[in-house]
């Protein structure tokens, strides 16, 4: 919310809450009849993608997790340069021999007859692993949903594997983690999006041109 407000701010869009200073409701001084909804990232990509917010900015990768047929459903207008991170494949340091997904794929059979399951893969990303995994050719594996630090599964025992955020990959490695040479899923950042499934009107393409030119200048 921070960076959005002073992205906006220095195109000389000043966004103001309208209520109580905690409340979830604001608008733009500079542009009459726009509505701002102050909700989590996650939010802006459902909002975006039922069309109950014409224009939204969260990060690239929970459009693409969130929204599985995005390409019909948002355009992404402009990247803004903050909210870094990559989705990226992680596994335990340890595993010296394998550095690339075809490694992961060779070692699947063998690990299998050892331990008598499947790879388990924690992550919060489910919908982008199982997309980079079958362009992989990875199918030996199942899924652990993560609802809390997804590092730490590995060593905890409730993974093999994960698909987490990175920014520095200084918390991978402290959880004895390390990226696959060719594990990044997705390099993301903020985003401004529009949704194909709100009603637009002459207006509020007038207001979203006024955006996009105020970001560009």
């Amino acid at each position: 919310m921070e960076k959005s407000i002073e992205l906006l701010a220095r195109a000389g869009l000043n966004v103001q809450k309208t209520g109580d200073e905690r409340g979830y409701r604001g608008e733009v001084a500079e542009l009459e009849n726009t509505d701002v909804a102050f909700i989590s990232a996650s939010e802006i990509a459902w909002y975006l993608k039922t069309g109950k917010a014409h224009v939204g900015i969260t990060g690239e990768d929970l459009i693409r997790e969130g929204i599985s047929d995005y390409k019909t459903r948002i355009d992404f207008i402009k990247p803004l340069g903050f909210g870094f991170a990559d989705v990226v494949v992680a596994i335990p340091d340890c595993w010296l021999d394998v550095r690339t997904m075809a490694d992961l794929d060779e070692i699947a059979e063998q690990f299998r007859a050892q331990h008598g399951r499947w790879f388990r893969v924690a992550t919060k990303y489910m919908n982008l692993t199982r997309t980079y995994f079958s362009c992989a050719g990875f199918s030996d594996y199942r899924i652990v949903e993560s609802l809390g630090a997804t590092e730490g599964t590995p060593a905890s025992g409730t993974a093999d594997l994960i698909v987490d955020i990175t920014t520095t990959g200084a918390t991978l490695r402290a959880n004895g983690l390390r990226i696959l040479d060719d594990g990044v899923i997705l390099k993301s950042q903020a985003n401004l999006v529009s949704s194909h499934a709100a009603t637009w009107s002459p207006q509020t393409r007038q207001v979203l041109n006024e955006i996009i030119s105020r970001l560009e200048t």
